[in-house]
């Protein structure tokens, strides 16, 4: 038998890499307005030449220098910085345009900051999924995949998108994107992931190892006899006591139904509009709300150095590379904000109706519809939606609202599924409490109305909207 030997070889390959700027990039798209801020600020303290222009001060243009440059990279660097100039010059127009319309004083300046620095931040379940992913050691299509699954589970911890249709967005095969929703649940909190309760509750008696205990049969086979607390009749289907039942309710009340809360917070939070839609001239018109981002520019005492011959090269390499690092940021929060413009500007352009008649009128809308109408990744709308809210003459809702699967109606055309949850709650509040409707009543009232829905469909809404059984509604 040979002996085992060591040896060196040299191979090719392409390997595609996320550089750190892209992922500085791709981070400030996902952050809320708020904590972006808080980032751009915690940059400023980092870098020395970024400085925030305050309103209301002196303007100051920066233009390049004319000093002689001895080496290529210095010219380089001086056309990359022209670039810069003009960026900062739209920049200061786009957040500026409308500033002499606002009243600003000092006092109020520092009192806002107080109030900002105040805000508690905290880690959101979509953050906490997102960095278990980038240790699971995923390719970069599975990857691009899975977080599209993230973007869909929401707060309570559940995924409220089919995966057939997630499937279709991602370009993945269906089956394919079931595993990669396999991995995701093996993710913390336990039962993150579920597509409903039953799911919930059996992938974290799973990961208690009662897989196969009473506990697990009840959750499987009974769980609206648990409900309705018929321990009897589970007993008898289970062929078991009622106090081997009770025993098991005790396990089953142990877990968390909806995992997703450790990372939500239980206190009011102010939430911040990130984009606010006015009607003006009888169209709506999409407004960003830049007011608490700081417009930052590369400052010009740092541009300056670079033309003194009294400093050293060392020195000048530091300087280069911090204005590098704080142009691109002044790039990537332009892109940001380009991108939710855009993507607001289409959803409100899609959702005319429920702007104008209230949710009733809430059209069916995917991430995948709205990436192909701003020609980018379905990965892209799902980061920039998460945790960015719409201010509109209706109320304040999540972007992430907008968008819901269709059902198809009589003649052809598709009612949000949303619409039909507050036509089954509307139902539901005129019942007669001494002869409550069932599911059965319920789809055949909204078959007569052209909706083609599902009995079971009904009695997964209802679980949706924390509706009871009708034999639990019955008032005696």
């Amino acid at each position: 038998m040979p002996g085992q030997t060591l040896s060196l070889s040299q191979s090719q390959q392409l390997q595609m890499i996320l550089a750190p700027q892209l992922r500085q990039s791709l981070e400030m798209l996902h952050l809320p307005i708020l904590e972006l801020r808080a980032m751009i600020q915690k940059e400023m303290e980092q870098n020395p030449t970024i400085e925030e222009k305050l309103p209301g001060t002196e303007t100051i243009e920066i233009e390049p220098g004319t000093g002689k440059t001895e080496e290529s990279e210095e010219m380089s660097f001086k056309e990359e910085f022209e670039v810069l100039s003009k960026l900062d010059e739209e920049w200061r127009d786009y957040f500026f345009q409308d500033f002499e319309s606002r009243p600003h004083s000092q006092e109020s300046e520092e009192r806002r900051q107080y109030l900002l620095d105040s805000l508690p931040q905290r880690e959101s379940l979509q953050e906490h999924l997102l960095n278990q992913l980038h240790l699971a050691g995923l390719s970069d299509r599975d990857r691009q995949a899975a977080e599209l699954l993230i973007g869909s589970i929401n707060n309570d911890g559940y995924l409220t998108t089919g995966t057939e249709e997630l499937a279709a967005s991602a370009n993945c095969d269906a089956t394919h994107l079931n595993d990669l929703l396999t991995i995701i649940q093996d993710f913390h909190p336990s039962g993150v992931g579920a597509r409903d309760l039953r799911e919930c509750l059996l992938i974290q008696l799973e990961r208690l190892g009662q897989s196969d205990s009473l506990a697990a049969a009840i959750a499987r086979e009974h769980l609206e006899l648990l409900a309705a607390r018929k321990i009897p009749d589970i007993a008898r289907a289970l062929r078991v006591t009622n106090e081997d039942i009770e025993a098991a309710m005790r396990m089953i009340s142990s877990l968390d139904p909806k995992p997703g809360r450790l990372y939500s917070d239980d206190t009011s939070n102010y939430v911040l509009s990130e984009v606010v839609v006015k009607k003006v001239d009888g169209k709506y018109v999409v407004i960003l709300n830049d007011d608490q981002l700081p417009h930052i520019r590369i400052s010009k005492q740092y541009r300056a150095m670079l033309e003194d011959e009294n400093i050293k090269p060392e020195v000048k390499s530091y300087i280069r590379e911090r204005i590098r690092s704080g142009a691109f940021m002044i790039k990537s929060i332009h892109q940001r904000q380009k991108t939710i413009y855009r993507i607001a500007s289409e959803i409100v352009t899609r959702q005319t109706e429920f702007l104008d008649n209230g949710v009733s009128h809430l059209r069916p809308m995917t991430m995948a519809e709205i990436a192909r109408a701003v020609s980018v990744h379905e990965t892209t709308v799902s980061r920039a939606v998460s945790n960015k809210y719409m201010k509109t003459p209706i109320g304040v809702y999540e972007l992430k609202y907008f968008f819901t699967p269709g059902i198809k109606t009589s003649d052809g055309s598709e009612v949000s599924n949303k619409s039909v949850k507050d036509m089954i709650a509307a139902m539901v509040a005129r019942e007669d409490p001494t002869n409550p409707l069932s599911d059965q009543h319920i789809m055949e009232t909204l078959n007569q109305q052209g909706l083609q829905i599902a009995r079971r469909t009904i009695a997964k809404y209802r679980l949706v909207l924390h509706i009871p059984p009708s034999h639990m509604r019955k008032s005696y």
